[in-house]
């Protein structure tokens, strides 16, 4: 009985598209989940907004991101980015 058992805290990891990157250190996350309406069934898409910590600033707008829970860091932001999943394509000029 003198063991103490450390439990390890599961963190929550979400996908999201950055939608905005013009704040310092902060983006913001647009997660998209997909599930069956409770009375109708038809499939539904819910989104949310996460504000994450971005500290070296490697995301930018249009980037898919991947998101972990953290420690409140203010008063919205609860997430801190993990890695950058895939680049935004640039967006094409327009020949005139």
């Amino acid at each position: 009985m003198s063991e103490a058992v450390v439990k390890a805290a599961v963190l929550k990891e979400r996908v999201g598209e950055v939608v905005s990157a013009k704040m310092e250190k902060t983006i913001v996350v647009r997660v998209e989940r997909r599930m069956p309406h409770p009375k109708y069934k038809k499939i539904i898409r819910l989104q949310k907004k996460f504000y994450a910590h971005d500290e070296e600033k490697k995301a930018k707008q249009g980037d898919t991101v991947r998101i972990i829970e953290c420690r409140p860091l203010s008063r919205l932001k609860r997430w801190r980015l993990v890695e950058v999943v895939k680049q935004a394509e640039a967006p094409l000029e327009a020949n005139v």
